[in-house]
């Protein structure tokens, strides 16, 4: 067991889930505020000492994400310059995954910088969920815990006992999550082909695997706009799928994303709550349903915290 002092705190992008961590945890969130400057800037001010502590910080990186970008890092850097002992970045939702490679001639590599970024300010360790390339754990010169989000979703599947499966990954990029889903709940795959013409825009190609007379869940890490994964549904159901159901560990949920859903195919949209979900902002659809990574969160800190291996929370 660690001999440090365990302490979590959070910004503002996600404090419902921070404060769900701490009492599974069962300690209470760190005093810290994290104010706005008339011109934009973020000040940080932590109001309890976490010298020689082993300090968890929880911020996803979702929207606004430079706002909660810059909280995550002033937030490192001042428990750093305060003599915590280990500094942890709890990242929920990782914000620029999805610029993880070059596509084009002088693309940027965002995740990259991210990365360096997160180093830079001085944390040790970084737990995150479902990043959108596997491979971004390597961007990171600290070590990474990477928490998929598949077996919390298929938990639920398995509890709700739907019959006649098959799972459906909405891309060729998406085929491993969805293999892993498959193979959870004992049923077959198949994989939406499509052709993506710019970024937010996707045009459905076909459909190889088969999906006629049974009940589909189309699994994906994130829904931003929900066009790929209602385009996809739309398809699956010409096709002559049954029930439709959705599921995302990040529900971005940019507009018009709500009302896409709401007037989809699908039957019901399975999300978590790496990310909070804003209604004023987003919108409303009476389809989502939201389940909580506290507990998995929470295993996971104690874990890091006590030296324990986090890939046995996954053995299946």
């Amino acid at each position: 067991m660690s001999s440090f002092k365990m302490k979590l705190f959070t910004g503002n992008a996600n404090s419902p889930l921070a404060e769900e961590i701490a009492e599974y945890l069962g300690i209470p969130v760190g005093i810290a505020k994290v104010k706005t400057f008339a011109d934009g800037e973020i000040a940080v001010e932590i109001g309890e000492s976490v010298r020689g502590c082993d300090v968890f910080i929880v911020q996803p990186t979702c929207a606004s994400v430079n706002d909660n970008l810059m909280e995550l890092l002033i937030m490192i850097d001042a428990m750093r310059r305060a003599s915590a002992q280990r500094i942890a970045a709890v990242i929920p939702y990782y914000g620029y995954a999805r610029q993880e490679r070059k596509t084009k001639a002088r693309d940027p590599i965002s995740a990259k910088l991210v990365a360096n970024l997160i180093s830079a300010a001085g944390a040790d360790r970084v737990i995150v969920m479902d990043l959108h390339a596997g491979a971004i754990q390597g961007f990171f010169d600290i070590p990474v815990d990477h928490l998929p989000g598949v077996p919390l979703l298929a938990e639920y599947y398995k509890n709700i006992g739907l019959d006649n499966l098959v799972v459906v990954s909405p891309d060729v990029g998406g085929v491993v999550r969805a293999r892993n889903m498959a193979n959870r709940l004992g049923v077959d795959l198949a994989i939406i082909d499509k052709r993506r013409k710019e970024a937010n825009q996707s045009e459905v190609m076909h459909v190889i695997g088969d999906i006629k007379d049974k009940n589909v869940i189309i699994v994906d890490d994130i829904i931003d706009t929900a066009g790929t994964i209602t385009k996809g549904a739309k398809a699956l159901k010409d096709l002559g799928a049954k029930d439709i159901y959705a599921c995302c560990t990040h529900p971005v949920f940019s507009p018009p994303a709500m009302e896409r859903l709401e007037n989809s195919e699908i039957s019901e949209v399975l999300v978590t709550n790496t990310i909070p979900i804003d209604h004023q902002r987003q919108g409303y659809s009476s389809k989502i349903k939201v389940l909580s990574v506290a507990a998995l969160l929470g295993e996971a800190i104690i874990r890091v915290h006590e030296n324990l291996s986090v890939s046995r929370l996954f053995d299946e």
